[in-house]
């Protein structure tokens, strides 16, 4: 199938809606939070919780999320070791500024996510299913996405290190304002939109993956 002129097409993401008043709430398993400041410290359990229309503030060194249902979101100036999401649902997400040591989002479902001027040491992004992530002014050490499912993914001045795109199913997935270092499979890029400089840097990876052998 041909792509159209406008392809990449962009994410479409905005920003979360957040009341002007909001309560203040602790942390809690399979917590119902709506229209809560959270100031979370330590190792948190929000496993299986709602969040809906909340900021998060995070100083911790571990918040469990997994399961939760995230719904008009902000995370501001986050300092985490370790932010599980796995299997959470999202709509809305923007975590802007800070660090996260590990950031596993592995088989999440996600409909508009935005990290900005955000540092990360691993992002797992393995068996999600997403639309509209916006990724702007992050470094990101390792990202893992084999097996995901994206649709309008695009990348601002970012860089990686290392970038595992195995078996990924892209759609309108903007890798050009992503330095990468290192792809570990070329194959897994089909579907993705590269500049030539990229495509130069890749070639090696590509001959070995269709078995040419490079020598001068």
């Amino acid at each position: 199938m041909a792509r159209s002129s406008e392809s990449p097409a962009a994410p479409r993401v905005s920003i979360p809606d957040i009341p002007p008043r909001l309560r203040d709430a602790a942390a809690a398993r399979n917590a119902d939070l709506l229209a809560a400041r959270l100031d979370l410290s330590g190792t948190v359990d929000l496993a299986y919780a709602s969040l809906e229309q909340c900021v998060m503030n995070a100083d911790a060194d571990g918040i469990d999320l997994i399961g939760a249902t995230i719904l008009d979101v902000d995370v501001p100036d986050i300092r985490v070791a370790s932010l599980s999401l796995r299997n959470a649902g999202i709509r809305r997400l923007r975590i802007s500024g800070g660090r996260i040591g590990t950031l596993d989002l592995s088989s999440t479902r996600i409909d508009e996510l935005e990290l900005r001027d955000l540092r990360v040491d691993y992002l797992n992004l393995g068996g999600a299913k997403g639309t509209d992530l916006l990724f702007s002014g992050c470094a990101i050490r390792t990202l893992d996405m084999p097996q995901a499912e994206l649709t309008r993914v695009r990348f601002e001045d970012c860089r990686s290190d290392e970038i595992d795109p195995r078996g990924l199913r892209a759609t309108d997935v903007d890798l050009r304002g992503l330095d990468a270092i290192a792809f570990t499979d070329a194959n897994g890029l089909r579907g993705t939109t590269l500049t030539t400089f990229q495509v130069q840097q890749l070639a090696p990876t590509l001959a070995a993956g269709v078995g040419i052998q490079v020598k001068d």
